[in-house]
């Protein structure tokens, strides 16, 4: 039960951040946005969530398996393969999201770049939720103060990170002409998953932790696969530099607030 309360209060925390992120786009002064701003939120999702993918899902996933007694690159290179596969899969299996084929050039695309955008990370939220609950299972577990820190503390850096990207969803969506509200609520719900999966992990610690390395690889890399295939060249056509510059911003904002965290 103190496990299940401590990952309450986590995860609600992170959600609460992801919902703060998204937020922003409520307090945007302008309603239409112009190429090169769509370009620049675009550039920025993509390096969110280049950093995230590396920092805060495989090094992670690396450790995980390395604290089990098991070789690191196994899950981390077989989770990645595996979510790049899923999401190459849904892309093409889910013809409800095929737009019209109107454009006589460029690459053509499945889901469209908006709804990949909230699926990945919406994605990449489970796991995260996931790391949280576990960490305080072994904390209710063990009864050591210096786990319910160390639990404490990867809440808070996993909330913090958190607040880049609901903005990551919230303000694509904003640009692409969807409502304020709307976007608000996206963002918002892609980060609900923490603490449901978080108090679930909680339940059944024991099973999910040989797996979660694999889970966090997959998360890494159905959010690259994103990133590859929608966001950067997006942001790129036409040959604008803002999406390039923007790419880089929201890239060294994700790595520093990881890593410091």
């Amino acid at each position: 039960m103190t496990g299940l309360i401590w990952t309450a209060c986590g995860t609600g925390f992170t959600f609460l951040m992801t919902a703060l992120g998204a937020a922003v786009v409520l307090f945007m002064v302008k309603d239409e946005f112009s190429e090169k701003a769509q370009k620049a939120f675009l550039g920025f999702a993509a390096g969110v969530m280049i950093a995230a993918s590396v920092w805060s899902l495989l090094i992670p996933a690396i450790e995980e398996s390395e604290k089990l007694g098991k070789s690191g690159w196994i899950p981390a290179a077989g989770g990645f393969a595996l979510g790049v596969a899923f999401l190459m899969g849904l892309d093409k299996l889910l013809p409800f999201f095929h737009p019209e084929p109107d454009r006589a050039e460029g690459v053509k695309r499945g889901l469209g770049h908006t709804a990949m955008l909230i699926f990945a990370i919406t994605l990449h939220n489970i796991p995260e939720g996931m790391a949280v609950g576990l960490a305080f299972a072994v904390a209710a577990n063990t009864g050591e103060p210096a786990m319910f820190a160390a639990a404490v503390a990867l809440a808070v850096g996993m909330g913090i990170q958190n607040f880049p990207e609901g903005a990551a969803i919230s303000i694509p969506l904003r640009q692409s002409g969807i409502g304020r509200g709307k976007s608000f609520l996206a963002g918002m719900a892609s980060g609900i998953v923490e603490p449901i999966f978080g108090l679930i992990t909680v339940l059944i610690a024991g099973t999910v932790e040989a797996i979660l390395p694999w889970m966090l690889a997959f998360a890494a890399g159905a959010m690259l696969y994103v990133v590859a295939d929608e966001l950067i060249p997006e942001a790129h056509l036409e040959d604008s530099r803002a999406g390039t510059i923007c790419v880089m911003v929201g890239f060294i904002l994700m790595m520093s607030l990881d890593v410091a965290l």
